[in-house]
């Protein structure tokens, strides 16, 4: 899968030690980067805006502390989201038979981009996908993006979860 960021050794205790998992982290940008750190929590339930303030409050101690980035940079931390990537074997099990779009680096059966539902994820983590009435063989070592794509199925079925829970209270009386 994807090369290991050079913060992750640093970043990943702290997040997994406040009990989440850390799906992904990124540097975007070159002058003022932006350090973005994805967090899903472990117990299944959505990450908020609470959860995400507490991550960051917390990787940032360990910045200050540590200085691993010389110059200027924003720090964001943030839910996968319902299109969220899939960067372990994992994400790949847990998400059975949702649509996904890979892209790998090596050409695997003649292409490198393929988009269908996520059939099985074999004992030596290669991914079975069926696509256009194929199934293909991804071996996740050649993948370097993968991401759940959003579908009307998959909005339903979030909505479906969650259609018991409290709507928040804008007004102000």
């Amino acid at each position: 899968m994807q090369l290991k960021h050079p913060l992750q050794d640093l970043i990943e205790p702290v997040v997994e030690n406040l009990g989440y998992e850390m799906v992904r982290i990124l540097t975007i940008g070159q002058k003022n980067p932006t350090l973005q750190i994805m967090i899903d929590r472990k117990d299944g339930k959505d990450v908020n805006v609470d959860d995400c303030a507490a991550v960051s409050r917390k990787i940032s101690e360990v910045m200050d502390e540590k200085d691993p980035i010389e110059d200027q940079y924003s720090l964001e931390v943030s839910s996968p989201g319902l299109d969220r990537p899939l960067t372990k074997p994992e994400h790949f099990k847990r998400f059975l038979g949702y649509e996904t779009k890979i892209e790998t680096s090596d050409e695997v059966d003649g292409r490198k981009r393929f988009k269908g539902k996520t059939k099985s994820v074999a004992d030596n983590n290669d991914i079975v996908l069926e696509m256009d009435g194929k199934e293909y063989v991804i071996p996740f070592e050649a993948i370097s993006k993968a991401k759940i794509v959003l579908t009307d199925e998959l909005l339903a079925e979030y909505m479906a979860a969650h259609e018991n829970d409290e709507a928040v209270e804008l007004d102000e009386e």
